[in-house]
């Protein structure tokens, strides 16, 4: 009988070390992280607005992907100022979209 006991306790000994060391990884989430940011593309847009000395342009956009927002009208402040003397209200653009200093702006646009 003591055999049986010593053996019953090293079976037992032995097959929760095994558990304790799988044990972690059966609860594991492999999930991979979340997906990095999308890059910036061009997206459609209509001028509807400049604003000059604010250096801010409303437009009608469609879905800018890397900021993840969805169509609408919005006003931007534009990264370079001094292009929004190319442009006129109703032109067809091509706006690129990313934050600057926290906030969403218009780093490129060019004319359709």
């Amino acid at each position: 009988m003591k055999h049986v006991n010593t053996l019953a306790l090293v079976l037992s000994l032995t097959a929760t070390s095994a558990a304790f060391a799988a044990g972690p990884m059966d609860g594991m989430d492999m999930k991979p992280s979340a997906a990095s940011p999308k890059a910036p593309q061009p997206v459609a847009a209509e001028v509807r607005k400049i604003d000059v000395p604010t250096g801010k342009v409303t437009l009608k956009h469609g879905p800018i992907e890397n900021l993840g927002m969805p169509a609408m009208v919005m006003a931007f402040p534009v990264k370079d100022r001094a292009s929004l003397k190319n442009f006129k209200e109703g032109d067809a653009v091509f706006a690129t979209f990313d934050k600057v200093n926290g906030e969403p702006a218009i780093v490129d646009m060019k004319q359709r």
